[in-house]
């Protein structure tokens, strides 16, 4: 009998997946998936514990193990190379910035951005910890490099640049889920949130980084001469952030609805009905809240920064974070001018479009063979 499965088997590392999944968990999530169905590869997902998703992704052909540790870091570095040295893998794959120190196999690794060394105050000790150590050393193991943007792709090359020529290009993709709502979806999300008129969202972590103070700095000035509608903030509370939550608290009253962590579903809903989406971050590896306010058809706002420029092309409009004023003012113009707005809207799911996970699965598949190839 012929055997039917695919010559080789990648190991991914589902550290990302433990626990409830950040931005980089969904990124792995939907990466491992296309994997699996593709079929080019076999996939084996390995963990400390059971992963989100871990169920979803054995229903779709990748198999999941899991070996229980305290700390992934510990798990990384002492119980992953000696299952990988069974013989059964041929390539790692770490979705999550590092490799073990002891690696029987080829090693491909992604970062998503060098945060970590360029804006460290933004990281708790713990993921300090995690990464400044061993980055170095994984950038001269790994056989490939997948960096999330240009941006990224320029900061390894000025901070590690013997390692220039191994690393490649990978975009992170856009799941489907994320389109324009329907009349009715958003005329019933937004009667639900207590704004019927619309609202102005930001979606990501609450914390400095992300420079929700400039939004909301810009936002009060603009309720003052009343041009503002209510502003809803998604996520959760992040480093350094109990100022910007008692300012949050101290503006609720006054139109600022703070949601929390919402359900995928739910933030969904509430991106498609938001009048306009704002992203001030000061640095990010790609912005992949953007790209999904603008796949769900939302008028994009975003700081004039590291990647987010690649992401927003000509679909959206981007602002100088130092200076409040070009905030305020674009704002103001998406508010007023109809026709803008809904350009602005017709052309964001067309550049959301662009971001692929299928395409992304494909280039991460052609990283692995080249480093099987030179293994």
């Amino acid at each position: 009998m012929t055997d039917a499965r695919p010559p080789h088997r990648v190991a991914v590392d589902l550290r990302a997946l433990v626990g409830r999944p950040s931005g980089i968990g969904w990124f792995t999530l939907a990466v491992v998936r296309r994997l699996a169905s593709r079929g080019r590869f076999s996939v084996l997902g390995l963990a400390q514990a059971e992963p989100f998703g871990g169920e979803t992704l054995r229903g779709e052909g990748a198999a999941v193990e899991t070996q229980w540790a305290p700390l992934g870091v510990w798990w990384q570095q002492f119980l992953l190379p000696p299952r990988l040295a069974r013989g059964d893998v041929d390539v790692l794959w770490s979705p999550l910035f590092t490799l073990p120190v002891n690696l029987p196999v080829p090693g491909v690794v992604t970062v998503h951005d060098l945060s970590v060394y360029l804006l460290p105050s933004a990281h708790r000790f713990k993921v300090r910890w995690s990464q400044r150590p061993f980055l170095p050393g994984t950038l001269r193991r790994a056989r490939a490099i997948a960096a999330d943007s240009e941006a990224t792709a320029r900061d390894l090359g000025r901070c590690f640049p013997a390692i220039a020529g191994k690393v490649r290009i990978v975009y992170p993709g856009v799941d489907p889920e994320f389109r324009p709502g329907e009349a009715d979806e958003i005329e019933g999300t937004r009667r639900e949130l207590g704004c019927p008129q619309g609202f102005l969202l930001f979606s990501g972590t609450l914390e400095p980084r992300k420079n929700v103070s400039l939004l909301l700095d810009v936002w009060e000035e603009l309720r003052r001469s009343g041009e503002a509608p209510p502003l809803v903030l998604s996520g959760g509370y992040g480093w350094h952030s109990e100022p910007l939550a008692e300012r949050i608290r101290s503006l609720s009253a006054t139109g600022v609805h703070d949601l929390g962590h919402l359900p995928r579903e739910r933030l969904i809903r509430v991106m498609q009905a938001a009048t306009a989406f704002v992203y001030p971050s000061l640095f990010e590896g790609f912005g992949l809240p953007v790209a999904e306010a603008m796949a769900c058809g939302v008028p994009t706002l975003a700081s004039r920064q590291s990647s987010l420029p690649e992401v927003v092309g000509d679909a959206g409009v981007l602002f100088d974070p130092a200076r409040p004023e070009e905030l305020a003012a674009a704002l103001r113009r998406v508010l007023a001018d109809s026709g803008w707005a809904a350009e602005l809207a017709r052309r964001g799911p067309q550049r959301a479009a662009r971001f692929d996970w299928n395409r992304t699965a494909e280039l991460m598949e052609g990283l692995f063979a080249d480093a099987i190839a030179g293994a």
